[in-house]
């Protein structure tokens, strides 16, 4: 015991102290680690979690996503009702168009494609959990259905926002997140939920149709190959930072894409939806550039609740020569740390 006036103690005395004290701090942080840790050890998944890239130092590594197969996913395409499809062998994703609503917004009769889709995908991890996200296009009668059925299945809504102006009927979009061991159950949530809409039962798959628009002007102008998807032309791109949520590695382009679509209105114009995924820093410069280029903001926002670095989302609308409306997105793109996806 040190007594006697402190600033009599010795430099002996004083270094005990510290040391005693040095040694407490790193027993607490052992223990917070072990925690926090998934108990991956001594299993195949500890070895293909790895390390993710830019993990900082004194932080848990991040839990990285397991390659699957749709075989994978068969008792979930059966909870679903329908069947979806591997992207990036990582990601099992769903889509549900809207071919159930008229929806105008700005005089334009709005495409399932343009922007009436659902989706929703699910991703395995190295520690046996699984991971869902997904955005529900719902109207405004079915919104209340539906979060009640996504609040009762324990799954999270991340956003409720608008990606139109002026729509009539009222639309909304919900962003739904979800996170467990008993991936069936996460699917049961999603069912319940989308139950609560009208949306259709699948279609048939069918070739995808020429939208007649120039779509090597979109391409030149965008810097990017898009692809023709549900009637509308679609150019993306992704983050180039790897991206966690909650501790979790997402895989390449989910939940951080800049997609835009592009939809014919006949003699070279189209209506243009879609979003800008950014970090804080390029929020304004983003908006800025749009704004100068006559494309028009709807909304801005984030999709996630843990997701690091920070995302901002930016949804936009315009209706002008397409390839017009390219270069303006374009110019606006090069303000964010993105790459072409596809």
């Amino acid at each position: 015991m040190v007594s006697g006036d402190p600033q009599l103690v010795s430099a002996d005395a004083q270094s005990r102290v510290q040391a005693r004290r040095t040694v407490s701090r790193r027993s607490l942080l052992a223990a917070g680690a072990l925690t926090s840790v998934p108990a991956l050890a001594g299993t195949a998944s500890a070895v293909a979690a790895g390390p993710a890239d830019g993990a900082r130092a004194g932080l848990v590594t991040p839990v990285r996503p397991m390659p699957t197969t749709a075989a994978d996913w068969q008792d979930i395409a059966d909870v679903l009702g329908r069947t979806g499809n591997m992207a990036r062998g990582t990601v099992y994703h769903t889509d549900y168009p809207r071919h159930d609503l008229h929806v105008v917004s700005r005089g334009v009769t709005i495409s399932s494609g343009l922007a009436l889709g659902s989706h929703v995908a699910f991703v395995r991890y190295a520690d046996g959990s699984t991971m869902v996200m997904g955005d529900f296009a719902v109207a405004e009668a079915e919104l209340q259905h539906v979060t009640r059925a996504l609040q009762r299945h324990g799954l999270e809504q991340t956003a409720i926002h608008k990606h139109l102006l002026a729509q009539s009927p009222d639309m909304w979009w919900t962003h739904v997140h979800g996170h467990g061991d008993d991936p069936v159950e996460l699917a049961r949530g999603i069912r319940a939920a989308m139950d609560r809409t009208g949306t259709p039962p699948p279609r048939q798959h069918k070739p995808p149709k020429a939208t007649g628009l120039d779509t090597e002007g979109i391409d030149a102008a965008m810097g990017a190959k898009g692809s023709h998807y549900d009637g509308v032309y679609k150019c993306v791109f992704a983050r180039r930072e790897t991206i966690t949520d909650g501790g979790r590695v997402l895989p390449p382009g989910l939940g951080a894409i800049s997609a835009f679509n592009f939809q014919s209105l006949g003699g070279g114009r189209a209506a243009v939806n879609g979003d800008f995924v950014m970090v804080a820093e390029e929020v304004q410069k983003v908006l800025r550039t749009l704004s100068r280029g006559g494309i028009e903001i709807v909304e801005l926002h984030n999709h996630g609740l843990r997701d690091e670095p920070r995302l901002f989302f930016a949804h936009v609308w315009g209706v002008d020569d397409a390839v017009r409306l390219a270069k303006s997105l374009r110019a606006a793109v090069d303000h964010t740390n993105v790459t072409t996806f596809t």
